[in-house]
C-alpha cells in the first residue's frame, strides 16, 4: 500500500468506517468486505458495510452478513448517514465509482479519506490510500496482505479466514484459472491455518442450488447455447421471460458463462441477459483475447483480461446482433487456434 505507515497510524485509533463494494457482489466482493470488517471491528472501529444491491443467498453464511446494509432495499437513509459521518471509506473490489451505482457520487462527495483495495485494470484516481495490483487473484488476497503488512496477522480468526478464502477460491475458479499463483496457495495455507474449513466453504457456495436453478441450467445448456465455430465463440442469450419462468434469483446465472468457455476450442464466451432495465453481459476468454478491452470499447464495461462485464441499452436481440457483428470485426484474433497443453 502507498503510505502504509500513515495508514497504520490512521487506523490505530477508533474511526467511523464504511466499507462498500460493487453492485451485485460476488464471493470476493462480499468476502473481502466482511473479512476486512471483522478485522476493523477487532481494532475498535465503528464499521458499516454497505452493498449497492442485493447478492446471492449462497453467500448469506458469511459472518457479518446480517449487518450488511443493502442500499437498494430500503437502506438509502442509513447508507447516506453512514457515508456522511464516516472518517474512512473502504472501496473494495471495484476500480471505478460508477460500479457502486448511486453510492458513487455519495462516496465521491464525502469528506472521508478513501481507501481503494482492488485488482481490476485501470483504477480511477479518487483514493487517499491505494492497495491495487492486477497480479492479485482476488481482492481478498489483498485484504489478507494488508492485515499482514500491518502486523496484525494473528487477529485473523476462523470467520474472517473463511470469508477471505471464499473470495480467493471463487476468483481463481477453484484454483483452475491462470491467476492461481504461488502466493495464492501460500495465502490459502495461512487461512486454513487460521481455521478456514475449505470443504464447508466450497459446499456452501457451489452445492446449495435450488431446484429452479438446476432446471434453468439444464434448459440453458440444452436450448440456449449457441456455438459459432468460425469465431471460436459460444454464448447464451437469456430473455426476461426465461428468467421469470425459472424464478431466477440473484446469483442463479452465475457461472453459466464458464460452461460455454469449457467447450473444446472456444476462445470467447458470453452470457447476454435481459435484466429489464438494461442488458447485462458477462465475458470470459482464454489466451490472448482481452475481454476487458472488448467490453470497455463496445459495452461500457471492463474488468480483467480474461473476465469482464458489460452493459447494453439496446434490446436483447439488438445486443446479440451487435455482438455477432463485433465477432466478425475481431475475426482474425478469435479465429487463431488456441495453444494446447502437451
Amino acid at each position: 500500500m502507498q503510505n502504509l505507515e500513515a495508514f497504520k497510524i490512521e487506523i490505530n485509533s477508533p474511526k467511523k468506517v464504511v466499507i462498500t463494494t460493487h453492485h451485485k457482489p460476488d464471493a470476493d466482493a462480499l468476502g473481502s468486505s466482511l473479512g476486512l470488517a471483522g478485522y476493523l471491528n477487532k481494532k475498535g472501529h465503528d464499521v458499516t458495510v454497505i452493498s449497492p444491491t442485493d447478492y446471492p443467498e449462497f453467500l448469506y453464511w458469511m459472518k457479518g452478513n446480517d449487518t450488511v446494509i443493502k442500499y437498494n432495499e430500503g437502506g438509502q437513509e442509513v447508507s447516506e448517514k453512514a457515508i456522511q459521518e464516516a472518517d474512512l471509506i473502504f472501496c473494495l473490489d471495484f476500480s471505478s465509482l460508477n460500479r457502486i451505482n448511486e453510492l458513487g457520487e455519495l462516496v465521491r462527495d464525502s469528506k472521508a479519506r478513501k481507501v481503494l483495495i482492488d485488482h481490476h485494470l485501470e483504477p480511477e484516481d479518487f483514493a487517499t490510500y491505494t492497495l491495487w495490483s492486477t497480479e492479485a487473484a482476488a481482492t481478498a488476497e489483498l485484504v489478507h496482505q494488508l492485515i499482514i503488512d500491518l502486523g496484525d496477522g494473528d487477529m485473523i480468526d476462523k470467520n474472517m479466514a473463511e470469508c477471505l478464502y471464499a473470495g480467493i477460491m471463487t476468483d481463481t475458479g477453484s484454483f483452475k484459472h491462470p491467476n492461481t499463483t504461488k502466493n495464492v496457495f501460500m495465502v490459502c495455507a495461512d487461512l486454513i491455518g487460521k481455521g478456514a474449513d475449505t470443504a464447508k466453504v466450497a459446499k456452501l457456495i457451489y452445492d446449495t442450488n435450488s431446484v429452479e436453478r438446476v432446471k434453468f441450467l439444464g434448459y440453458a445448456l440444452n436450448e440456449k447455447l449457441k456455438i459459432l465455430p468460425k469465431y471460436n465463440t459460444a454464448y447464451f442469450a437469456i430473455t426476461e421471460n426465461e428468467l421469470k419462468k425459472f424464478k431466477s434469483k440473484t446469483g442463479d446465472t452465475e457461472g453459466l458463462v464458464n460452461y460455454a468457455l469449457s467447450i473444446n476450442g472456444i476462445k470467447l464466451a458470453a452470457v447476454i441477459i435481459d435484466r429489464t432495465e438494461a442488458v447485462k453481459i458477462s465475458f470470459r476468454s482464454v489466451g490472448d483475447f482481452s475481454v476487458n478491452e472488448f467490453a470497455r470499447k463496445n459495452f461500457e464495461g471492463g474488468g480483467h483480461k480474461n473476465a469482464a462485464g458489460g452493459i447494453s441499452y439496446l434490446s436483447l436481440d439488438e445486443t446479440v446482433e451487435k455482438f455477432e457483428k463485433l465477432l466478425e470485426e475481431n475475426k482474425n484474433e478469435l479465429s487463431t487456434n488456441l495453444k494446447t497443453y502437451a
